[in-house]
């Protein structure tokens, strides 16, 4: 028992890897305008419908803004959730042509997506100014021993990319690249609520990704800028969305919030709900990082957790769920694959 305390105080002290009291959120309004995805953002298509707040470094306030400001729409209809996006860049270029390959090594931006919300069977996308693109789905975090499922592939996926300046021209500078992307909902079905798209008012988790490299001309050539003492590339700015508080993208516990309209666009204003439970999937997430801490050093799960909330564990040998109600009356759940359900 006296090791179950200890461990109890020194989990006490864990780092905070949420980034703000509630993550960012989003309305998502329907349209009854055909999107022609082509890179273009016209008034006709978009002009109604409200670009996000600007990303923000992965880890937050820890961090400065961003040099080049990224912002994105969203939009529905029966057939398709779409994405709208514009990246300031003065040095637009991309070298990567074979899709599924690793985008991020070139500057890209990328979307996540869980439609239910628990941190499991959740779709990733990147696509660099090429609109080359790398598509894979998890069947649960990386952290938690996720296979990352590369050979997937969206069928019926709609993307475009439109460079305002010239593409790996170093001789001049640019303005912006904006991006169209479409996806399907016969795809992200598969993992969201009954295997349907999203009923009216159905929040699901999404964010964004820019990486960004910070680069320089060498022979008229874009180079990847480099530490003088090290001769190592630097590393890559990560700016999103919504933060992350940590350097991790696949932590969907953190990710943004769209709440879908049925509502057109334009037509009227429909308010955001706040999830009233988000507190409680924070501690549970937190409790979650002690159990594994915890049996990282002694081999095996504990009861002994200190927490604000009246919370249940159960635990054996190699599984435990940890469980507490919260002021929505739902009882939510997290187990040792980080998945959080109710019920």
């Amino acid at each position: 028992m006296k090791i179950l305390v200890c461990f109890a105080i020194l989990f006490s002290s864990v780092i905070e890897l949420f980034a703000q009291d509630n993550p960012k959120s989003y309305v998502c309004y329907k349209t009854d305008e055909i999107i022609n995805v082509d890179g273009e953002l016209n008034d006709s298509e978009w002009g109604k419908f409200k670009w996000s707040d600007s990303f923000v470094d992965i880890e937050g306030d820890k961090k400065p803004l961003p040099t080049y400001e990224t912002k994105v729409k969203m939009a529905w209809d029966e057939d398709y959730f779409y994405i709208a996006a514009k990246l300031e860049e003065p040095h637009i270029w991309a070298k990567l042509k074979q899709r599924d390959t690793v985008i991020f090594y070139d500057n890209d931006f990328e979307v996540f997506i869980d439609p239910q919300g628990d941190n499991h069977q959740y779709y990733e996308f990147e696509l660099n100014a090429l609109n080359t693109i790398w598509d894979l789905m998890l069947v649960k975090p990386y952290r938690d021993g996720a296979p990352a499922i590369n050979a997937w592939d969206i069928k019926g996926l709609k993307s475009a990319v439109k460079v305002y300046g010239s593409l790996n021209d170093p001789s001049d500078t640019d303005q912006y690249w904006t991006i169209e992307i479409a996806f399907p909902w016969e795809v992200l079905k598969e993992c969201a609520f009954e295997g349907r798209g999203p009923k009216d008012g159905e929040q699901w988790r999404v964010n964004f990704s820019r990486v960004n490299w910070d680069v320089e001309i060498l022979k008229g050539i874009y180079k990847k800028c480099v530490n003088p003492e090290t001769g190592k590339t630097l590393p890559e700015h990560n700016w999103v969305w919504s933060p992350q508080g940590v350097v991790a993208m696949h932590q969907p516990e953190t990710w943004g919030y769209v709440q879908f309209s049925d509502v057109k666009v334009g037509e009227s204003i429909m308010e955001y709900q706040k999830d009233i439970d988000y507190d409680l999937k924070k501690e549970l997430i937190r409790l979650y990082g002690l159990q594994k801490q915890f049996f990282e050093k002694t081999n095996a799960y504990t009861s002994d957790l200190q927490s604000k909330y009246s919370v249940e564990i159960e635990f054996t040998k190699k599984q435990f769920l940890i469980y507490s109600n919260g002021k929505s009356g739902k009882t939510w759940y997290i187990d040792q694959e980080s998945k959080i359900w109710s019920e």
